[in-house]
């Protein structure tokens, strides 16, 4: 167990100090939930169609675009894997003692601390636009701890995808088809109530609809979730063991 750990963090060390010494990916995706805040709510803030309870638009919407940040980023991590297995990096990492659990698991939390910057750009935007955020210690650990499993989960799901398809053109392929759907059938912008009953039907199994709640029900005052902690967070606790298992098992196919 000793090992597994050890090894885990390693392979989580070696991934943000990639990010360390190139920074300037994070400014770049940072551009876009600004531009989501700052221009689309602004602008549908105004409009007065969507039920949003006693909140404002704005304040609804700014969990629903942390999230949409976290899943943009990590959606598209896999390519990484696909670019190791060409350098020849992969082939190194699987003849070493360390468990394919250890090196997916590693590649994950680095994500996860990946998703955390995001957060803490969403949260300087919410400021300068005046949205109601819970500052209270209890709610940032949540939200935080929301956006490194939302992190993780979809970071081990792009892994899957890169597993599968093993090609740089196929993978930013699927990923670009993945997204927007993922993005849309969920309450990130809207209510699910809003939704037709087949629509409802897929925002109930997209995990980022759960991701979505938990921030909602932490980031913003009055607390506006439809779910529980423990179930939004027991849900995504599930699905990310379940990627896991399932990205453990096909990353020695990437070699193939």
């Amino acid at each position: 167990m000793k090992e597994f750990f050890y090894a885990t963090a390693a392979v989580a060390q070696a991934e943000i100090r990639k990010l360390r010494r190139d920074p300037t990916e994070l400014f770049s995706r940072a551009v876009q939930p600004v531009l989501w805040l700052a221009v689309f709510g602004q602008v549908f803030s105004k409009v007065r169609g969507i039920p949003t309870g006693d909140i404002s638009y704005l304040d609804f919407m700014a969990p629903g675009i942390l999230a949409q940040s976290i899943l943009f980023t990590a959606i598209f991590y896999g390519i990484a894997i696909i670019w190791e297995r060409d350098l020849g990096i992969v082939h190194k990492l699987l003849v070493t003692p360390a468990s394919r659990t250890a090196l997916v698991l590693g590649k994950a939390l680095a994500a996860g601390s990946r998703g955390l910057v995001q957060a803490i750009v969403v949260y300087l935007v919410a400021l300068g636009l005046h949205i109601g955020i819970r500052w209270d210690l209890w709610a940032m650990v949540s939200v935080a701890l929301a956006v490194f499993l939302g992190s993780c989960i979809f970071s081990t799901f792009s892994l899957v995808i890169a597993c599968v398809v093993k090609t740089r053109e196929r993978f930013m392929g699927i990923g670009q088809v993945l997204t927007m759907p993922l993005f849309f059938a969920s309450n990130a912008i809207y209510p699910i109530e809003l939704m037709p009953g087949w629509l409802k039907t897929i925002a109930f199994v997209n995990p980022l609809t759960y991701l979505v709640d938990a921030l909602r029900d932490s980031m913003i005052l009055g607390g506006h979730g439809m779910y529980s902690q423990t179930t939004s967070f027991g849900i995504m606790a599930a699905v990310f063991v379940a990627l896991l298992v399932t990205a453990s098992k096909l990353y020695p196919g990437l070699v193939r």
